[in-house]
């Protein structure tokens, strides 16, 4: 175990991460940049005295389930929690639930993106950021941070709007779920997600049974939409696999009626993208 070097990368990921970004008053001002140990030891349930001895180098080696614990409340990515358990002397498992937050780089991105309607998915299929145009496109229920696109398929959650590839999507949304399933067994969030969708959607539990497979890229599609008409769309993906999420590009043919739309809509809404925390 690297002990002096774990106590330097908690002391460091402590310091770059504020209170604002993990939902804590900010309160008075602080005397030193990041978050207090107190804070980060509740985060992670456990003792503010165990903690400040991994800080200090004087703690045990902590067992993976501290580590984990750590990593979550220090938010590190999955090469950054891949890291912390390399300096502990021990082998990271996989990580016990998706990625629910969008990196800010990734969410930055969708505001420079003119002409485009953006989203970005996480394993399960939760929108976790969107950029102004995707809102007004897809719907202001994703304001409330609580849009999953596989429950708006199968159980008309939120706005729902017909496609010229409606059926496909079904396939393409159990095919990632059942690959998060097998990825995060132990999350309760997935779980609750799955067993709510195995229940109210006979087409979920017939397609699951089938075990679609499906590899992101290219689909062209119509929709519908109830103010904006009918739209010829293309949507695109790109990975972002640490994360193990999707960014989701709607763009309309150049010089088309569907691109001049997602044009008008990108300029009438706020230019700021949208994350989830």
């Amino acid at each position: 175990m690297a002990r002096q070097e774990l106590a330097r990368y908690l002391r460091e990921r402590r310091a770059a991460l504020s209170a604002r970004e993990i939902g804590l008053p900010e309160g008075a001002p602080r005397r030193t940049p990041g978050l207090r140990r107190e804070e980060v030891a509740e985060l992670a349930h456990m003792s503010v005295d165990y903690y400040v001895r991994l800080e200090q180098a004087r703690g045990p080696r902590p067992s993976p389930r501290v580590l984990d614990a750590l990593a979550g409340a220090l938010r590190l990515e999955p090469a950054e929690r891949s890291h912390l358990f390399q300096l502990a002397g021990a082998a990271a498992p996989p990580a016990a639930r998706p990625v629910r937050h969008a990196r800010p780089q990734v969410a930055r991105l969708l505001e420079r993106l003119p002409g485009t309607a953006a989203i970005v998915t996480d394993a399960a299929y939760g929108v976790v950021a969107w950029n102004p145009a995707a809102r007004a496109l897809l719907g202001d229920d994703l304001a409330r941070h609580t849009t999953n696109l596989a429950r708006r398929r199968f159980l008309g959650a939120g706005r729902t709007y017909e496609t010229s590839s409606t059926r496909e999507f079904g396939s393409i949304a159990v095919a990632r779920l059942r690959r998060a399933a097998e990825r995060y067994p132990q999350d309760p969030q997935l779980a609750l997600l799955l067993e709510e969708l195995h229940a109210g959607s006979a087409e979920f539990r017939r397609i699951w049974q089938t075990h679609p497979v499906h590899a992101p890229g290219h689909r062209a599609k119509t929709l519908d939409h109830p103010e904006l008409g009918r739209l010829r769309l293309n949507c695109d993906v790109l990975l972002v696999p640490e994360d193990d999420q999707e960014v989701v590009l709607i763009t309309g043919a150049p010089g088309s009626r569907s691109a001049r739309v997602l044009e008008s809509l990108a300029v009438a809404a706020t230019p700021v993208a949208r994350e989830t925390t």
